[in-house]
C-alpha cells in the first residue's frame, strides 16, 4: 500500500459478501460491484435458491453475461443450505472449482430466507461433509424466535447454535456474516483460527439512530438491523485491529425503490457503487487508513485459502455527491447514503 494526503493505491480488494440478484437488477449492479471488486462471494437467495451446483454454475454465466465486456471479474459462487442438503451435493461444490462457500440461512431470518434451515440438527450431516471436503460455512448469524428481541438475535443465535458448531466441527471453516455486535466480534475473536466474521460498511458506518434521522429512513433498514452505538465502536475496533479474523463483506442488496419505499420494506442496503468509500471513510476516521488495505484485499483471500490479487486500484481524497438513485429497467435502485458528499472515491484507471 502507498498513501498520501490526497491519494491511498492499494491491493485490489474483494468483497466477501454480496448480492447481485437476478435479472434485470443483476444487469443493473453487477458492473458496479466488478467496478471496485476482483472477486465476490455470492450469496445465493434468489428465488428459487441456488441449493445445487448446477444451480450455482448457471448463475455464475449470468452474472458473467451481465458484465461489460472485457471485464475482469470472478463470481464466487454459494449454495444455499436447507434441511435437505446432502453430502454429495457438497462433494460435487467442492468439485465444480465454483463453489466457495455453503450459506445458512435460518429460515425466516432476512429476504428470500423461507427455505432456510428450520433446526440446526437437521443439517449436521451437511456441516460433516462440508467440514471433510473443506467447504466454508457462510452463516447468517440470528435466530428467528418471535420470543426473542430482534436487537438480540444475533448474541441469542452464538449461544444457541454458532457455539455448538464451532465446538462440534473444530475442522470447519465458519464465516459469521455481517456481524453487528461486540458479542459477535468478542466470540470471533477468541475463536480458533478456522473462524472469521464480515463486516458492512452501514454497520461500521452507523448505528440505530440512523434509521430514525429525521423520520423512518427506509434506505438504512438491513438486516442484520443497526445496532446500538457501543456495538458499532466494537465493530470498527475489529475491522482496524488487524486482526485477519475480521474481513471486507458489503452485503449490498439492492432492492427496486417501491420495494424499499412501502409498507413492507425490504431489508438491504445498496452500497456497491461506493463501498470501499465508505470504508476509507471509516478507517479515516479511526485514524487507520494504513490498515484498510489488509481488512479489503488480503484477509478474507487468505481465509478462503485464494491467491492475493495482483493489480492495485488508487482512491483519491475528492468531494463527490451521491445519485439519488440508479435506474433498473424502468425503475430505480436508491442506495445508502443518496444524494450526500463522499470524501473518497475510486481514480478511474
Amino acid at each position: 500500500m502507498t498513501a498520501s494526503a490526497a491519494r491511498l493505491v492499494v491491493v485490489r480488494p474483494d468483497d466477501w459478501h454480496v448480492h447481485l440478484r437476478d435479472g434485470p437488477m443483476l444487469g443493473a449492479v453487477a458492473a458496479a460491484t466488478a467496478r471496485a471488486f476482483a472477486r465476490a462471494i455470492v450469496m445465493p437467495n434468489l428465488r428459487p435458491p441456488v441449493t445445487t451446483t448446477a444451480a450455482a454454475t448457471a448463475y455464475r454465466e449470468r452474472i458473467l453475461a451481465a458484465l461489460p465486456s472485457g471485464t475482469a471479474f470472478e463470481p464466487l459462487m454459494t449454495l444455499y443450505l436447507t434441511d435437505q442438503t446432502t453430502g454429495a451435493e457438497i462433494a460435487a461444490a467442492r468439485a465444480s472449482g465454483i463453489v466457495q462457500a455453503i450459506k445458512y440461512y435460518p429460515a425466516g431470518a432476512t429476504t428470500h430466507s423461507d427455505a432456510g434451515v428450520t433446526a440446526l440438527a437437521n443439517v449436521y450431516p451437511a456441516l460433516a461433509a462440508m467440514e471433510k471436503h473443506g467447504v466454508v460455512l457462510s452463516l447468517h448469524g440470528e435466530v428467528t424466535d418471535p420470543d426473542v428481541d430482534i436487537f438480540d438475535r444475533e448474541q441469542t443465535f452464538i449461544e444457541r447454535h454458532l457455539a455448538h458448531i464451532v465446538r462440534d466441527f473444530p475442522e470447519l471453516r465458519v464465516v459469521l456474516e455481517h456481524v453487528t455486535t461486540a458479542d459477535g466480534v468478542a466470540f470471533v475473536r477468541d475463536a480458533p483460527a478456522n473462524v472469521a466474521a464480515t463486516i458492512t460498511p452501514q454497520h461500521l458506518k452507523y448505528s440505530r439512530n440512523a434509521l430514525f434521522a429525521g423520520g423512518l429512513r427506509p434506505h438504512y433498514y438491513c438486516l442484520p438491523v443497526l445496532k446500538r452505538e457501543t456495538h458499532r465502536r466494537a465493530l470498527v475496533a475489529a475491522a482496524i485491529s488487524g486482526s485477519a479474523k475480521f474481513f471486507l463483506g458489503t452485503d449490498s442488496a439492492p432492492h427496486a425503490k417501491h420495494v424499499k419505499e412501502s409498507y413492507l420494506c425490504g431489508a438491504g442496503c445498496y452500497t456497491a457503487p461506493f463501498a470501499l468509500e465508505l470504508y476509507a471513510e471509516v478507517f479515516e476516521d479511526a485514524g487507520a487508513l494504513d490498515r484498510l488495505e489488509g481488512f479489503a484485499s488480503f484477509h478474507g483471500a487468505a481465509f478462503y485459502g485464494l491467491p492475493r490479487n495482483r493489480d492495485t486500484l488508487t482512491l483519491e481524497r475528492s468531494a463527490w455527491t451521491v445519485p439519488l438513485q440508479y435506474p433498473v429497467n424502468g425503475d430505480a435502485v436508491v442506495p445508502l447514503r443518496a444524494g450526500e458528499t463522499m470524501r473518497w472515491r475510486i481514480l478511474e484507471a
